[in-house]
């Protein structure tokens, strides 16, 4: 099979910095205020985000191929969000107990 090869605009290249940056901030928010349940399910739907575009780029678009470059995203993002998931059990117990409490 052969890889297509897509022009990188200045446009599109900004538009993925932004977003990286973005993703970033959030993630970087979410860590410093892990227990806010909200921020917490947004920084797992960027990793959610993430992990889709690498793959359909890949097997959908054909506009990637599964090299070094793509694997590391792809790894990080599924590791990420296998640890948000594992976390968000934590959070929902903690949850819990601080509401048993004031009661």
């Amino acid at each position: 099979s052969s890889l297509l090869l897509y022009a990188v605009n200045g446009l599109q290249a900004r538009t993925f910095g932004v977003w990286t940056l973005l993703s970033s901030v959030i993630r970087c928010l979410c860590a410093i205020d892990i227990r806010n349940r909200t921020l917490y399910h947004i920084t797992l739907f960027t990793f959610f985000l993430a992990l889709a575009h690498f793959l359909s780029e890949v097997f959908i678009y054909h506009t990637a191929a599964l090299t070094i470059g793509i694997m590391a995203p792809l790894m990080v993002a599924s590791f990420s969000i296998l640890g948000m998931l594992i976390g968000l059990q934590y959070l929902e117990v903690e949850a819990l107990s601080q509401n048993k409490k004031k009661n």
